[in-house]
């Protein structure tokens, strides 16, 4: 039986981690203030991915960035995925070295796709996440690029088929209108992309109750939903939230605790020795 996943969205800006709504960026934070608020069990029992994403305007420190994936890859053993001003095939391998299981990538989608059937080629489709930020405009519902600030070009559903036709192993649907607001996600385009797309779909951009989880795996027939609400889900809710996804009847994944225990064990050994 196919797995639904739950997701949680780390933005990172500049060695800071942010609070977003509509695309507008609020700074809470470094690794230090993560590791104090979210704890490794808390983490590893709760979701099944974390998405780290640099929403830095303008040109990135990926020397910075790619020490705090270190940190983070390090800190929480779970699937990690990486995106946000990924442009070069070495960016790519220095990303992947520093830790990243995916590559997400947004503007190049549209900007350089030969680059991302390239990645394809050489890390596999299950090793790269499209990522469609989009928001309506005049009634339209349009793409967008460069952290939100630039009209990709083609409406929501042509550039999903597009980005699909390239070969990604899914997509990240992320609505600006509904980014930080957690009240509900997009529903109407969930279920439109889902029933249109054969890849994947990951819900992001509004989730703030737990119901609003088991709508999109149950109503709109997600994959994979995600929020990125740093308050909302601190402590213990994510795990909560996880468990009500259960009670309703969704099927996720579950782990024998014995083996995050051997994750722990080995990570202390490797620390212990000098290496990452």
């Amino acid at each position: 039986m196919l797995r639904n996943r739950l997701i949680f969205t780390l933005l990172y800006n500049k060695g800071k981690f942010m609070l977003s709504r509509n695309f507008k960026l609020q700074s809470v934070g470094n690794l230090d203030w993560l590791r104090q608020r979210y704890d490794y069990d808390s983490m590893a029992y709760a979701i099944d991915e974390l998405i780290l994403i640099n929403v830095e305007r303008g040109e990135r420190d990926l020397v910075a960035f790619c020490n705090d994936i270190k940190g983070i890859s390090k800190d929480y053993f779970m699937p990690l995925s990486v995106g946000g001003g990924i442009r070069t095939r070495e960016d790519a391998e220095r990303v992947f070295d520093s830790g990243a299981d995916k590559l997400i990538l947004c503007s190049a989608l549209f900007d350089d796709p030969a680059f991302v059937k390239d990645l394809i080629r050489t890390y596999g489709a299950q090793s790269i996440v499209g990522c469609l930020d989009y928001k309506v405009v005049d009634d339209q519902t349009v793409l967008f690029k460069q952290n939100g600030q630039v009209k990709a070009g083609p409406g929501l559903l042509e550039g999903a088929k597009f980005v699909e036709s390239l070969g990604v192993g899914e997509i990240y649907l992320n609505s600006i209108d509904h980014d930080g607001t957690g009240e509900g996600f997009d529903w109407g385009n969930l279920q439109l992309l889902s029933s249109q797309l054969r890849v994947p779909v990951i819900a992001s951009g509004g989730g703030g109750r737990f119901d609003h989880f088991v709508d999109a795996y149950r109503k709109c027939g997600v994959s994979a939903a995600a929020t990125a609400d740093l308050f909302n889900f601190m402590a213990d809710s994510l795990s909560e939230c996880r468990a009500h996804i259960v009670e309703s009847g969704i099927p996720m994944a579950s782990w024998d605790s014995s083996y995050f225990n051997l994750f722990r064990a080995q990570s202390a050994q490797t620390t212990d020795s000098g290496g990452l």
